[in-house]
């Protein structure tokens, strides 16, 4: 599944902290003592907000274009890479049971790589959601 990409304002505080915003993901906020700190809180804010959205059946919003983004002076934009099939498989709670009906060689072959099914349909309904 491909990454979700989204902008990000890093603001230099005058600890010299950042404080980490989405333009497109209103009250997504985070914050981190160095550089290093903030980009790690910022792609875990922006998936749990996007997350969450996704869980309750809520439409994400499309990412601004960066020329778009006016800045101040003590702030720096920065594209943030979202996997959100990975950030989903280890913090999603919430599952819907699904009945699903699929030919009888296509099951063998299934048993037969180990394949499970709840992952497969939840990884070919997220990319075709996240084309949209």
């Amino acid at each position: 599944m491909k990454n979700l990409v989204y902008p990000a304002i890093f603001h230099i505080n005058s600890d010299k902290g950042y404080t980490v915003t989405f333009p497109d993901l209103p009250g997504c906020i985070t914050y981190g003592e160095d550089a290093a700190e903030a980009l790690l809180m910022a792609e875990d804010a922006a998936c749990g907000w996007i997350l969450d959205e996704l869980e309750n059946n809520n439409t994400i919003p499309a990412p601004s274009d960066i020329q778009s983004i006016k800045l101040k002076k003590s702030e720096h934009i920065s594209l943030m890479a979202l996997d959100m099939e990975s950030y989903a498989s280890k913090y999603g709670t919430t599952l819907v049971k699904k009945n699903t009906t699929i030919p009888a060689f296509l099951n063998t072959f299934g048993e037969s790589k180990h394949i499970n099914y709840s992952k497969l349909l939840t990884d070919a309904l997220l990319e075709l959601y996240l084309a949209q």
